[in-house]
């Protein structure tokens, strides 16, 4: 009977899954345990390098040293030693494999997704291998409990973590938004629009160090040029990351652009001036049909 149902390696400093075995478990229990588990690993930073939170029927067990933390989501008839044994051997094998360079630079999450084969292969042994055969080294760590026992979390203190507090949620950010993946027309419009920028900035320079009078219209034709500058750079920053508002500013920004464009008209040949508000619209489209991918903060682990 299996005593060790899902375990998963996180980085400690802000709780990143790195790698994590597959489960088939989908039972109400387990699903609440998974989140409190994940809840935890936010917060393993606070607590000493051993920690328990007992359930009814199932238990989360952590274990931490340096950058890396393993994690387990236990049968309560698992031993704590059973447990911990289990995840210090996650742990060596872990650090083993991987420099705290890699782990340190890890930006997506189960970045390490080859290791999910060791995890499900040392929790196979644990689950399956006689106790008595295992007897030996569970012997130290038992000893080594006793003397300094695990950090005991009761199941409110997790699910308090987990921003639920009797029953109500707390105050917290329940949902991160990612972008859909940049097209290759994307990509086009972010070129040509610093093409633009550059364009408008270079000009803009060019006129300002070599008007002999600053005039009322000169000072008017360098702003036609800067303006646009900053508009195309904006454009490329929108594209790029998420904005609450970014259907007024796109208009805005537009906008800018155009009006700057109709300025320049005899500094600019038609052609030119199509080019650059071409180019604007083309961003402006891109921006609007770039799509938000919501990630729910209960995915990953």
């Amino acid at each position: 009977m299996s005593m060790i149902f899902f375990a998963c390696v996180v980085r400690v400093r802000d709780g990143l899954p790195l790698s994590a075995s597959t489960d088939f478990y989908h039972t109400q229990d387990f699903l609440q345990c998974k989140q409190r588990l994940k809840a935890l690993a936010g917060r393993l930073a606070q607590y000493p390098g051993r920690g328990s939170a007992e359930g009814r029927d199932l238990s989360v067990h952590f274990s931490s040293s340096g950058d890396v933390a393993c994690m387990a989501i236990c049968s309560h008839q698992c031993p704590p030693a059973m447990a911990f044994c289990f995840l210090e051997t996650l742990w060596w094998e872990f650090t083993a494999s991987y420099d705290t360079t890699c782990i340190g630079l890890a930006s997506r999450p189960y970045a390490f997704l080859e290791f999910d084969s060791v995890i499900q292969k040392v929790k196979w042994h644990f689950n399956h291998v006689k106790s008595s055969q295992l007897e030996s080294s569970f012997e130290k760590l038992r000893e080594d409990l006793e003397f300094q026992p695990p950090f005991a979390l009761t199941v409110e203190d997790a699910d308090a973590a987990n921003g639920v507090v009797h029953g109500h949620p707390q105050l917290q950010h329940v949902r991160h938004f990612r972008m859909e993946p940049v097209t290759a027309l994307g990509i086009l419009s972010l070129v040509l629009n610093i093409l633009c920028a550059a364009l408008n900035l270079v000009r803009g320079i060019h006129l300002a160090e070599h008007s002999l009078q600053i005039t009322q219209e000169e000072v008017g034709n360098i702003l036609a040029f800067l303006i646009p500058f900053a508009a195309c750079i904006s454009q490329c920053y929108l594209y790029l990351f998420y904005s609450p508002t970014r259907t007024a500013k796109v208009l805005l920004l537009l906008l800018s652009i155009c009006l700057g464009n109709l300025y320049l008209h005899g500094l600019r040949t038609l052609w030119q001036i199509l080019f650059h508000v071409g180019v604007a619209l083309l961003s402006s489209h891109q921006i609007l049909t770039r799509q938000l991918q919501e990630k729910h903060a209960d995915c990953g682990v």
